[in-house]
């Protein structure tokens, strides 16, 4: 197969979607998110923490205080989307990132997300 060929046959491929967990084993705490390209996430956050540049500054600070060796990433769940054109995962992704931070609880001492005001 030429370049282009790839290329286009990587673009056409359905990407994982879901949500996972970016886990400190030396203390328990977690980050939990979602995303409609799991592998793409992962390396991102990977590249990030290893580039000493990742948004969640506790997370970094703890990246370097432990080191890599000392964190897991993981898929959690996948999402299948349906056989539906036009089909718009973003309510099913967040209904199933709201399903496993309640799980999980990674707020506060159990985590680096931040807890989200709900709506009453």
């Amino acid at each position: 197969m030429d370049k282009k060929s790839l290329t286009r046959e990587y673009k056409e491929t359905a990407r994982p979607m879901g949500v996972y967990q970016i886990r400190n084993t030396a203390n328990g705490k977690a980050l939990v998110g979602v995303s409609v390209d799991l592998p793409a996430i992962l390396n991102r956050h990977r590249s990030e923490l290893r580039m000493g540049g990742h948004r969640n500054r506790e997370l970094q600070r703890e990246w370097a205080e432990f080191g890599p060796e000392a964190f897991e990433f993981e898929v959690l769940d996948t999402l299948t989307p349906p056989e539906q054109p036009g089909y718009d995962p973003s309510a099913d992704l967040r209904a199933l990132e709201e399903l496993w931070l309640d799980k999980l609880s990674p707020f506060g001492d159990k985590g680096y997300n931040v807890e989200r005001r709900r709506a009453l």
